[in-house]
């Protein structure tokens, strides 16, 4: 009886260091994700800590997919009670997330961004299109008899006779990174679709399709350059020749510095993403725990900063940024959702 009373008494102890301490172990709000989000959510967390009660909320740029992993990986203080992402969650995540018991997930819109590919302001202006782009950046391309091959081009003006004979040197995020999934989708995969090779192979492989549309060449062409869009800014004014792939804010933080090239004759400017001229655009968004609302202190009250229109509105001070607000309608629509804390539907 005795050994059974201390196994007992053990497994209560164990129970209440998981579960009851989470106010006292934790008193911030911890947040992780992508590093196109982390700006803003920088903002807007170092607003909340001077005008409220709570501390300053605890950001990690870990990129969208290594934020999403870290949140899905269960409820309790160890764990973030919010991540950033600069694309909507997977399936896949949601179901890793059911499966560690994150089941009640808030899904919070907070506006637009666009991809740019930029370089340093002493360089040429370039003019591409996304054909342009997928030609010089993917593993394989089809040749002159439509046969798919390893990526030969060398230079831009391989790629187009009317781009500069400069060596192709792009770099860029990595695989876990929203911008590389949403730089795949809106570049790669739409440009992939003008040659027929590719599409046929829609019809009779997928997987061949999905590789030819998303993998990016690993020849030194495309250099992986991390989470730090900083440093690639740094990187670029070292070698005017390079280009660098990263969200719009970064580009308009860093203006004086470095230019965004043109993409289907549209410039990556706030007045054209807003207007959905310039082609490279995408929203960006972040997720809440509703476990956590309640326990970890502020949530609810930072979540009202976030959305509030002195934050995410057109004169708010996201958009001073390089944030792109959302549409009025869907603002309102966001923020009445965030507010009854609704979660999202499963995939």
């Amino acid at each position: 009886m005795k050994v059974t009373g201390l196994i007992a008494a053990g497994a209560l102890l164990a129970v209440t260091a998981m579960t009851s301490p989470a106010q006292a172990n934790r008193d911030y709000i911890a947040i992780v994700g992508s590093s196109t989000v982390y700006p803003f959510a920088t903002v807007v967390a170092e607003q909340f800590g001077k005008t409220s009660q709570f501390k300053t909320p605890k950001i990690e740029s870990t990129g969208s997919g290594g934020g999403l992993k870290l949140f899905c990986a269960g409820v309790g203080v160890e764990h973030p009670d919010i991540t950033n992402a600069s694309r909507t969650i997977k399936k896949s995540e949601q179901e890793q997330c059911a499966a560690n018991g994150v089941t009640d997930i808030v899904e919070v819109k907070i506006g637009y961004d666009g991809i740019v590919l930029a370089n340093d302001k002493t360089a040429p202006q370039m003019n591409l299109t996304r054909k342009d782009i997928f030609l010089a950046l993917a593993k394989d391309v089809p040749n002159s008899d439509g046969k798919l091959v390893p990526n030969p081009y060398k230079t831009w003006q391989d790629v187009n006779p009317e781009l500069p004979a400069v060596a192709i040197e792009v770099l860029g995020p990595p695989p876990t990174s929203g911008t590389r999934d949403a730089f795949v989708e809106l570049v790669m995969e739409e440009a992939a679709g003008e040659f027929e090779a590719i599409k046929e192979l829609k019809k009779t492989d997928k997987n061949a399709h999905k590789a030819a549309t998303q993998s990016i060449r690993e020849d030194g062409a495309y250099v992986e350059a991390g989470e730090n869009d900083n440093l690639i800014v740094q990187k670029l004014q070292a070698n005017p020749d390079a280009f660098g792939i990263f969200g719009f804010s970064f580009l308009d933080q860093n203006a004086d510095v470095i230019q965004g090239s043109m993409v289907e004759g549209e410039a990556p400017t706030f007045e054209n993403i807003a207007a959905g001229k310039y082609p490279v655009s995408r929203p960006l968004f972040f997720y809440v725990k509703k476990a956590h609302v309640g326990t970890i202190p502020g949530i609810t009250e930072y979540l009202a900063e976030f959305t509030s229109e002195k934050a995410w509105g057109p004169e708010g001070y996201l958009a001073d940024k390089g944030m792109i607000p959302m549409p009025d309608a869907e603002r309102a629509q966001f923020a009445a959702d965030v507010k009854e804390l609704k979660p999202m539907a499963m995939k």
